[in-house]
């Protein structure tokens, strides 16, 4: 596959059922449950309108016309002060293992910073173990439970950066 057209880019309505697609497909690779995680959310087919507020971006990856790829930043729900989840961040296969994920998830905080959070927090799955080590090489910490509300109570890797 030829990946000269590689864009990282906010999402538009047309995306929706691609990336619905990507993040669906990656549950089911990596047998990781489906209740109490972001399969179940209401976001998950509609990305584009649940990502329209002024304190949150999702981005995806588009080559060659295609979206193979995402990854957003939102407030923490139901959580005091300058916090963001840094959420819904999935990979078709095809663009594994070439950095793409490196790219979107230093996007992702650069742009939490920009937007002034003072906290970068997410949920990961312990089978996601090429993510967790991209997360800890970017500094992020383990905690021991979850912060705020995000319903997911099967994730169990938590994990937060000062920005």
């Amino acid at each position: 596959m030829g990946i000269n057209n590689i864009a990282v880019r906010e999402i538009q309505p047309q995306d929706n059922a691609q990336i619905e697609q990507v993040i669906r497909a990656c549950f089911h690779e990596f047998k990781i449950p489906l209740k109490g995680t972001a399969y179940e959310d209401e976001e998950t087919p509609r990305m584009y309108e649940s990502y329209q507020n002024n304190n949150e971006v999702y981005y995806v990856i588009d080559v060659n016309g295609e979206v193979l790829g995402g990854g957003g930043v939102k407030p923490l729900k139901d959580f005091e002060g300058d916090v963001c989840e840094i959420q819904k961040m999935y990979f078709s296969p095809k663009i594994r293992g070439k950095g793409y994920g490196k790219l979107l998830f230093e996007k992702c905080i650069e742009t939490a910073k920009g937007l002034g959070y003072k906290q970068c927090y997410l949920e990961s799955a312990s089978q996601l173990k090429a993510a967790i080590h991209i997360y800890e090489s970017f500094g992020f910490k383990h905690l021991d439970g979850a912060l705020g509300n995000t319903g997911h109570f099967s994730c169990g890797v938590w994990m937060i950066k000062d920005l």
